[in-house]
């Protein structure tokens, strides 16, 4: 079951272990890798398409209990503890942490295909201890990415929660061995307790993991329709957050993985009552199941390798897709190459640059 998670100081940022439905499977992994190494639904009638892009990411005013139907296989933020509340003028060493995903059970497989996970590290001049933070999935990365198809529901039924996990310790043989640990900043303990007080806001408002990219095309300049809300994107925004508490970051290269859909300008479909609801579009909905229904989970071999063919031919063939984002489904043209995982350089924050944008 799982529970709320909360970043306030003094309350812990954690999730009580489960492993029965809703786990994530790695067989949507090796799909996602195998469509990126090997580069028509209409538009629905009467929708007028939505011309301001990137789409804004969806924010709540609080974080909803999960649904117990969704577990996860490993426990989320399993060792959370408090943020605690820093000397004003204690000097924090900050970290830029990276290591390759799922390395607990792949090693640097993935490191090689340059897929990454980010976290930021802290440490006490003062005291001498260590901290480790980080933003990713409550169910794993699968439930996050595509639903589950329950035969008593109409609609597809989505695990999807992403939240920020605090805890003391850095372990510093698993971030330097195949990944990153390297100091990008030093800040005073109360621009710490700042960026603690943000992290609860961000945490609470920002509750769902969103995996895709969807630019029209990968040139430079390219119309960028949704963008991702991932790991990544928290030590991002927290390292801007604390660019404009006053921080200044060294002069040193940061790269990201970044997992790309590429499609023409996408067409709003609806979300869950318009579609699947009492009066909804029952063709549409049955479309949109039928597309997801090869990402299902626990799949046999011979199951596995037909559903790869399923979504290679809706993906490339067909070039469909169906996007769901803020609650709302979307679908995308796909166009080549359809879909691409990138490594790319996005600058440390310069000070100056973000005090002259507020």
């Amino acid at each position: 079951m799982a529970q709320e998670v909360d970043t306030a100081q003094g309350a812990e940022m954690r999730r009580g272990a489960g492993a029965a439905r809703g786990r994530a499977s790695w067989c949507w992994a090796l799909a996602l890798l195998w469509l990126a190494a090997f580069p028509g639904w209409p538009r629905a009638s009467g929708i007028p398409s939505r011309r301001h892009w990137p789409v804004p990411y969806k924010r709540f005013d609080f974080r909803p209990k999960p649904d117990p139907y969704c577990q996860a296989k490993y426990t989320f933020c399993p060792t959370g503890s408090p943020i605690p509340v820093m000397e004003g003028d204690d000097d924090i060493e900050v970290f830029r942490l990276q290591a390759p995903v799922w390395e607990f059970k792949y090693g640097d497989l993935l490191g090689h295909l340059k897929i990454m996970h980010d976290a930021i590290g802290f440490r006490s001049t003062l005291t001498g201890k260590n901290y480790t933070m980080e933003w990713y999935e409550l169910f794993q990365l699968g439930n996050c990415t595509f639903p589950h198809l329950r035969p008593e529901m109409d609609a597809p039924f989505w695990c999807n929660q992403g939240a920020a996990c605090f805890f003391e310790g850095i372990d510093d043989v698993h971030w330097k061995e195949n990944g990153t640990l390297v100091q990008v900043a030093t800040i005073s303990g109360n621009m710490f307790n700042q960026m603690a007080k943000w992290v609860k806001q961000d945490n609470e408002t920002g509750i769902y993991y969103e995996t895709w990219n969807v630019k029209a095309s990968p040139e430079k300049g390219a119309e960028t329709w949704f963008d991702s809300y991932d790991c990544s994107k928290f030590v991002l925004r927290t390292f801007d957050k604390l660019a404009e508490f006053g921080a200044e970051f060294k002069n040193i290269e940061t790269n990201y993985t970044r997992i790309f859909l590429y499609s023409g300008e996408p067409t709003y479909l609806g979300n869950e009552t318009s579609v699947f609801g009492p009066t909804g579009n029952k063709t549409l909905g049955l479309a949109i199941k039928r597309f997801y229904y090869p990402f299902k989970p626990h799949l046999p071999t011979k199951e596995f390798l037909l559903s790869l063919l399923q979504i290679f031919d809706a993906v490339i063939v067909h070039r469909q897709f169906y996007l769901f984002y803020n609650f709302e489904y979307w679908f995308l043209p796909m166009k080549f190459p359809f879909i691409k995982i990138t490594y790319e350089e996005i600058p440390l924050p310069n000070r100056n640059k973000t005090l002259s944008a507020l």
